[in-house]
């Protein structure tokens, strides 16, 4: 892959919810990225928050200008991977927002296209960098309650009107699943590794839902069992992760700040960015319990090793054998909740080995 010089110019596809709140806000405060030019049909919210960056009225507009380097999607899921192969046959990098694609064919299609014109290409799993995951994964690998048994990890909240968006529209890669299900999944993949089978049971629970907004999908892994939960009628709100091991429990209660530190209008790197001081609480096997300080988070480590990767000193944060394997998931647990069956992942051998193969860096 050619390296590029700094600064990378950086293209923003969509400013709706995600490339507002995240991407935007992420890219400008990594150095050796330079976001130049957002594609958006509110030109006038670009121009406000964003004076100096150029507004192109279509996609096509963007990807024909050759001074964009990286193309980033934020746009509804079912355009994600048409968006992101005009891009790659652009001559451009991609980062995507999840999901990677609408199914697992998809996926691989794009990262066959990628490999073949030798661009990145990278999903944005930047929840691996929350100060909640960061916190349990660190616990877990110091074998802090030993030999992990049950692991579940949920997204709640309390949103009893169905609202007029995309996201919760009977719509391709509309639902909870499909929006809350990568973070969910991506996390547990870094953890654990691939799973034997998924059982899964996808819901429509309030009063006019067009589409899933309740999901409870449980990763096999011989005896471990990992519980993926989302939901939208959870008032109060419920612990963030629960883990139980041989040699006791650990429960991380809120979740990491660093989105809601973004809406409040906080920018990355600001004092206090990702800092969490909620603890992780610690139960030995007699009830006593400890505390241990919550590890800070910073979702511009993301688009830092993207920078870093296409200046030729480090490589692709998320692997796209990684991105594919959360699409295997994503896809499993739509025909065990349809079928009623446990699913196991549509992997090939080549795929699995080389999940193996980088493994070691990122499992605990």
């Amino acid at each position: 892959m050619q390296q590029l010089a700094k600064p990378v110019r950086v293209g923003l596809i969509g400013y709706g919810f995600a490339g507002r709140t995240f991407h935007a806000p992420l890219i400008g405060a990594v150095e050796g990225l330079s976001l130049d030019a957002v594609v958006s049909r509110h030109p006038d919210a670009v121009r406000a928050d964003l004076p100096g960056v150029g507004v192109r009225s279509t996609a096509e507009a963007l990807l024909a200008d050759g001074a964009i380097d990286l193309v980033v999607i934020a746009t509804p899921n079912e355009t994600h991977a048409p968006l992101a192969r005009a891009a790659l046959r652009a001559g451009k990098h991609v980062v995507v927002d999840k999901p990677f694609a609408l199914d697992l064919g998809e996926a691989r299609a794009l990262v066959d296209l990628a490999g073949r014109t030798e661009r990145l290409l990278c999903v944005f799993h930047n929840r691996r960098w929350d100060s909640d995951f960061l916190s349990v994964r660190a616990a877990i690998a110091d074998g802090v309650i030993g030999r992990v048994t049950h692991f579940e990890s949920r997204i709640d909240r309390f949103r009893p009107q169905v609202r007029d968006r995309w996201r919760e529209r009977d719509v391709p890669g509309g639902g909870i699943w499909f929006d809350l299900g990568p973070h969910l999944i991506d996390q547990a993949l870094l953890l654990f590794g691939l799973p034997d089978r998924v059982v899964a049971s996808l819901a429509r629970q309030r009063d006019g839902a067009l589409t899933d907004d309740w999901a409870h999908v449980v990763l096999l892994y011989g005896e471990r069992r990992v519980i993926l939960h989302a939901g939208m009628l959870v008032a109060g709100g419920s612990a963030r992760f629960v883990v139980h091991g041989t040699g006791g429990s650990l429960v991380k209660q809120a979740a990491d700040r660093q989105e809601a530190q973004l809406l409040a209008g906080m920018r990355p790197g600001d004092a206090g960015w990702g800092e969490d001081a909620d603890p992780l609480v610690v139960y030995a096997g007699d009830g006593t319990a400890r505390h241990l300080p919550a590890h800070a988070g910073d979702q511009r480590r993301l688009y830092a090793e993207i920078a870093a990767a296409l200046g030729g000193a480090g490589a692709n944060p998320v692997r796209p054998v990684e991105a594919l394997a959360v699409m295997a998931v994503l896809d499993a647990a739509v025909v065990s909740a349809r079928d009623g069956i446990a699913a196991e992942l549509s992997l090939t051998n080549a795929e699995r080995g080389q999940w193996g193969t980088g493994a070691a860096r990122i499992l605990v």
